[in-house]
């Protein structure tokens, strides 16, 4: 189907949950399962491998932490960086982070110096996941958000995007500031307007598009558009 702009992304999220009754920790859990599946065909298994999964306050974070629990589940070393504050977690995020901390999964919460010394920490993983910031991100990166990105980028590790890159802009595939640059993104529902400018493939690498348990364009049709 059509790539889809972030107001179309969003009205088909709403439609799923409030209309279809799909809850929103299912759609939550079904992307990070996804996201899991390519990452384990990327590394041609995970078990005994060590990724890292780096996350933000939202709900691209929250995919990440259902990641980090699928693959230590199939046998991976993981470990999570938060690199925002945890009291600034909440809703659907909150509670997949809940259940990696109570499976006793290695989760650690950076202050600023230790976002700032981010890239040494995660040179000795196999990958690196970027669940930081998803398609709600407009304009340039600042602060701590910022820091991260630019650390990933100087780990020199295999990084998966969760959605899209962190940094780059949903509708345009463009960025003011720094950006993840990606080896593959894994974008759930379909494909974002933005990722069909050829500028952006320095950042996402391969796109591989997900199915999440929506039907975008049947959910489309049932909207009316």
């Amino acid at each position: 189907m059509n790539s889809l702009t972030r107001d179309e992304l969003r009205a088909i999220d709403r439609f799923a949950i409030e209309t279809l009754g799909v809850p929103g920790v299912v759609l939550m859990e079904n992307a990070g399962r996804c996201a899991a599946d390519a990452i384990e065909r990327m590394l041609g298994g995970v078990g005994a491998k060590s990724v890292a999964i780096v996350a933000g306050a939202g709900n691209n974070g929250g995919d990440g932490y259902v990641v980090a629990r699928q693959l230590s589940i199939r046998g991976a070393e993981i470990v999570t960086f938060l690199v925002c504050p945890p009291e600034k977690i909440a809703g659907d995020a909150l509670v997949n982070l809940r259940i990696i901390r109570n499976m006793g999964l290695d989760v650690r919460t950076l202050d600023a110096g230790g976002i700032g010394k981010l890239s040494v920490r995660l040179h000795r993983f196999a990958l690196v996941v970027d669940a930081v910031g998803g398609t709600g991100v407009r304009g340039a990166l600042r602060g701590d958000t910022a820091t991260a990105v630019e650390q990933i980028n100087a780990a020199g590790r295999p990084v998966v995007a969760i959605d899209i890159p962190t940094g780059l802009d949903c509708d345009t595939g463009t960025a003011d500031g720094p950006v993840v640059r990606a080896d593959t993104t894994v974008t759930f529902v379909a494909s974002k307007r933005g990722f069909d400018s050829p500028d952006s493939r320095k950042w996402t690498g391969e796109v591989l598009v997900a199915d999440i348990g929506i039907n975008a364009e049947i959910v489309r049709r049932m909207m009316g558009r």
